[in-house]
């Protein structure tokens, strides 16, 4: 991943950490978070042992310890301190949802994502970013493209329309091929034009997507 960079407004984000006795990683994350909060990178640490508060834990969800709520992020398991402070620098900013997106599908956790991206869908937006990266993980362009397609024909996926128009003019055909899938299923008329552009595209699969997104958009609006 790349190293993040905090805007000097940022606020920094309030962390909620469970533990539990006997547990091999607790100790090491919270002697992370004890620095951060040291250097005044994370605000308000909350620590709450699990055996003694188990109706806070399932109020959470809290399966196992360590279990970490940094900002808008929910990580599981051991941490750096290194590890920590990185996703305390990603808790503000577009950057930050698509790495903590990226690492949820690499993990295999598609409904967290989901849940993550539903909760806010102006995190939509940022998920464009892998989108247009051609050797992101296959696994973690199709869980993205899941998610996106998730809010087909959504005024969410609509507001994405002058983004996913910039893509369809990509280098890659991969990007391109994809921006059209996309731009079809916004639904909307002003995603024809972008369309209609990748129809003489030079690369053959380009060419079959936009055909199929303009059969998808043709369809949509003549049920307007």
């Amino acid at each position: 991943m790349d190293t993040p960079t905090t805007p000097e407004s940022a606020v920094p984000p309030d962390a909620l950490l469970f533990v539990a006795p006997g547990c091999p990683h607790c100790a090491t994350v919270l002697n992370g978070l004890n620095q951060l909060a040291g250097q005044k990178l994370i605000g308000k640490l909350t620590v709450v042992d699990v055996a003694e508060h188990p109706e806070q834990a399932a109020e959470y969800g809290v399966r196992a310890a360590p279990w970490l709520r940094l900002g808008p992020f929910t990580l599981t398991g051991a941490h750096s301190p290194a590890e920590l402070r990185m996703w305390a620098d990603w808790a503000n900013g577009e950057a930050g949802t698509a790495h903590y997106v990226e690492h949820l599908l690499t993990q295999g956790s598609y409904p967290q994502a989901a849940a993550f991206i539903d909760a806010d869908t102006l995190r939509l937006k940022p998920l464009l970013a892998i989108v247009a990266d051609p050797g992101a993980k296959l696994g973690v362009r199709l869980g993205v493209s899941a998610l996106l397609e998730a809010h087909a024909n959504s005024s969410s996926l609509q507001k994405l329309l002058p983004q996913l128009a910039e893509l369809s003019r990509h280098p890659d055909h991969r990007v391109r091929a994809d921006a059209c899938h996309l731009l079809g299923l916004t639904g909307s008329p002003s995603a024809r034009a972008h369309v209609e552009l990748r129809l003489h595209d030079a690369h053959e699969e380009v060419r079959e997507i936009a055909q199929e997104a303009m059969e998808v958009l043709q369809k949509q609006n003549g049920k307007r």
